[in-house]
């Protein structure tokens, strides 16, 4: 296939509309099921080299949730524990434990739930079983990978009436060394992105505290190279082996900090007793589980437990998740990785990272205020990392 018509571009006024090979050769890609759109290969182009990248990074299985061109998280295949199973709705998985890819994507699409509602999923390897079944339950608009088991591939065949989108790509494809876009008709240039993330480029420690065990390093490097596919301004948040906050196109540093640091903390609160323990009603379906998890612990738009709502969601009415007992319950988080994809100018990025429980830094470096943010971190005992190299993604 050496081109595919596509329905239209970014919006349905945008035709005609179409992916093509420059020099004439065929696509690398076969589509199994569907008809991806213009955005849903935006998609599936940039989270399929995130997780081909983590997963020759770390030598693990690896997957991403994609949403409007970035990724709302990535993982890499580690076992979860019974409470983070409850609070990513993959308690009842049989043969989960058995399968690191499907770990990676029940820690993916858990991650940020609201986020990835309709997103497009990357697999770094074949698609299996275990995986392509929690795929079918979740509201996705399609998935890429390098390949799928047969019986994975008819249980996602099934999905959206026999519509849901299926990519394979071949994983032996290597782009050209240039790239090219167009923008009001004038035509950028540059060399890919080809720089590599792994444990060499965290040598340049700057804190007082050197320590930086495996695990933390590992997360380094999974949240850097989410932040390398994600729309800048960026910051992310990482532990265990997965991202579990990404703020992406802010135009101001702290506010990516801030927002990504808010969707780490309901992570962390998603595997609270009393949230974990809601009495949601038997039909409550997934998505308005997660919209209703959402606003008790953020309690946002709509007080959930307030006479009137909570007899829409619960069997008996909850006792609310007071900020004073969610201080309390991320005062105990610590260990926490966060990579950013320029410096941070100020110290106030620090503190607010501080408060979700970060202890493990890498970024660029190279701020007028360099001296400021390390003596930040010393303040916390931080272990800071500047790796010399920028990551925006546009």
């Amino acid at each position: 296939m050496k081109e595919f018509e596509l329905k239209y571009g970014c919006n349905p006024n945008q035709k005609p509309s179409r992916i093509y090979m420059d020099d004439g050769s065929d696509l690398p890609i076969e589509i199994l099921s569907g008809r991806p759109g213009y955005i849903n290969f935006l998609d599936a182009f940039n989270s399929w080299q995130l997780v081909k990248e983590l997963k020759e990074a770390t030598g693990l299985p690896a997957v991403t949730s994609f949403k409007h061109v970035s990724p709302t998280s990535a993982a890499v295949g580690i076992p979860l524990s019974d409470k983070l199973k409850k609070a990513c709705f993959v308690d009842d998985i049989e043969g989960l434990d058995d399968s690191p890819l499907a770990c990676a994507y029940a820690r993916a699409r858990g991650t940020d739930r609201m986020c990835s509602f309709g997103d497009w999923v990357a697999l770094s390897d074949v698609c299996d079983v275990t995986t392509a079944k929690m795929i079918k339950r979740e509201v996705s608009d399609g998935i890429i990978a390098p390949g799928f088991e047969p019986e994975a591939l008819e249980i996602l065949k099934s999905k959206r009436k026999g519509n849901y989108n299926i990519v394979k790509i071949d994983p032996d494809y290597v782009p050209a060394e240039k790239e090219r876009k167009q923008v009001f008709g004038i035509t950028f240039e540059q060399g890919r992105n080809n720089f590599l993330i792994n444990r060499e480029l965290l040598s340049n420690i700057v804190t007082a505290n050197k320590n930086l065990p495996d695990a933390a390093a590992r997360d380094l490097i999974v949240a850097l190279i989410t932040l390398k596919y994600t729309q800048s301004n960026s910051v992310c948040y990482a532990v265990d082996g997965q991202a579990i906050g990404v703020g992406a196109g802010q135009q101001s540093r702290i506010h990516c900090t801030r927002l990504a640091g808010t969707k780490a903390d309901t992570w962390f609160l998603r595997q609270a007793d009393k949230v974990l323990n809601l009495p949601f009603k038997p039909e409550l379906g997934r998505p308005d589980r997660d919209n209703v998890i959402d606003g008790y612990i953020n309690q946002n738009e709509e007080d959930v437990c307030a006479e009137g709502n909570w007899q829409k969601y619960f069997t008996v009415r909850p006792e609310p998740f007071t900020k004073a007992q969610q201080r309390e319950y991320l005062d105990t988080v610590d260990g926490v990785a966060l990579g950013s994809d320029a410096f941070f100018p100020f110290g106030d990025n620090i503190e607010r990272a501080h408060a979700s429980g970060v202890k493990y830094i890498a970024e660029p470096g190279g701020s007028i205020r360099d001296d400021l943010v390390i003596e930040c971190c010393d303040k916390y005992g931080m272990t800071m990392a500047f790796t010399g190299m920028r990551l925006f993604h546009h």
